[in-house]
């Protein structure tokens, strides 16, 4: 139910908004928006931009945050740059980073392996941190495809993994792959969080992957407004099976068959900011000026927001 404060608020802001600049007329939007929109940098990634000028292309299209890639901040390192550096530029150019995409085998049966795993993602957490990033991936890589899965065992570990995170401020998201063959569905990732028993687990759907597994997207009915934080967002064409679909499929959010205005609606009526993350690995757009990618896909974004 609205508020009569919240109602006033709505009220004030529209009727000043022919009279204010844009930046604060937008700034007014987004404080009653239940969508932050971001940039995953794998969208521009063909044009290889690197690491600042993702960050500066991002600020300049007008996200409110960017999703960075561990190995793209890990590969900077490197060259011989500074992590308290990035956390200072990344500050000038006021965007958040609302993710970090990582690739660790916290899920496979390997002991050895998940115990390096650990040490690998406990020390991304702690490098992430430092740039202000609250979340980190944790998808179910390294488990071989079509592997049974361990409902109790998998929501055992990812219980683990979010005790680490606790401990460095930087919380993981469950993650599943619609091509993965093991956690390719949403309901399993619903089953591995409940399984986990904690208060933090989350999960990161992707509009591509709810399709690609198999999910559809009435199941974002079953969980409440804590469950989702961010979603990747992208579509798919309709004039190709699920099954024979791949990253490089994907396109613009509104471009291909996904519901979004049902998808949207049903983010918005769990509770809670959303993140909206354009995620897409298409490369026509690669071939494209990468800004001009950027603007796009913001845009498209917005439209499907304002029309819900």
């Amino acid at each position: 139910m609205f508020t009569r404060r919240f109602l006033l608020k709505c009220s004030a802001a529209a009727a000043l908004a022919p009279l204010i600049p844009n930046a604060i007329n937008a700034s007014l939007i987004n404080s009653i928006s239940p969508f932050r929109f971001c940039l995953n940098t794998s969208t521009i990634s063909g044009q290889k931009p690197g690491l600042l000028h993702s960050i500066e292309i991002a600020a300049a299209a007008g996200y409110d945050g960017v999703e960075l890639w561990v190995k793209d901040i890990q590969e900077w390192l490197v060259q011989g740059n500074a992590i308290d550096h990035l956390a200072k530029f990344i500050k000038a150019k006021n965007i958040r980073v609302e993710n970090a995409i990582s690739f660790t085998a916290w899920m496979v049966d390997d002991d050895a392996k998940r115990n390096t795993a650990l040490t690998t993602l406990q020390s991304e957490m702690q490098l992430v941190s430092v740039l202000g990033c609250k979340r980190i991936a944790a998808p179910p890589a390294g488990v071989p495809k079509e592997q049974a899965l361990d409902i109790i065992k998998a929501g055992a570990r990812y219980r683990e993994i979010l005790a680490l995170g606790r401990k460095n401020g930087v919380m993981p998201l469950l993650e599943f792959w619609g091509g993965s063959g093991t956690l390719y569905n949403f309901s399993q990732a619903l089953a591995i969080a409940a399984a986990a028993n904690d208060p933090d687990a989350r999960i990161l759907p992707d509009v591509y992957h709810l399709f690609r597994g198999g999910s559809g997207f009435d199941c974002l009915n079953l969980v409440n407004g804590k469950a989702i934080d961010i979603i990747h967002m992208n579509d798919y064409p309709a004039d190709k099976p699920a099954n024979e679909q791949t990253d490089a499929d994907r396109v613009y959010p509104g471009d291909g068959a996904a519901p979004f205005k049902k998808i949207l609606q049903t983010l918005k009526a769990m509770g809670g900011t959303k993140v909206l993350s354009l995620e897409l690995f298409n490369n026509s757009y690669w071939q494209q000026d990468a800004l001009l990618v950027a603007k796009t896909g913001l845009q498209k974004m917005k439209s499907l927001v304002n029309n819900i």
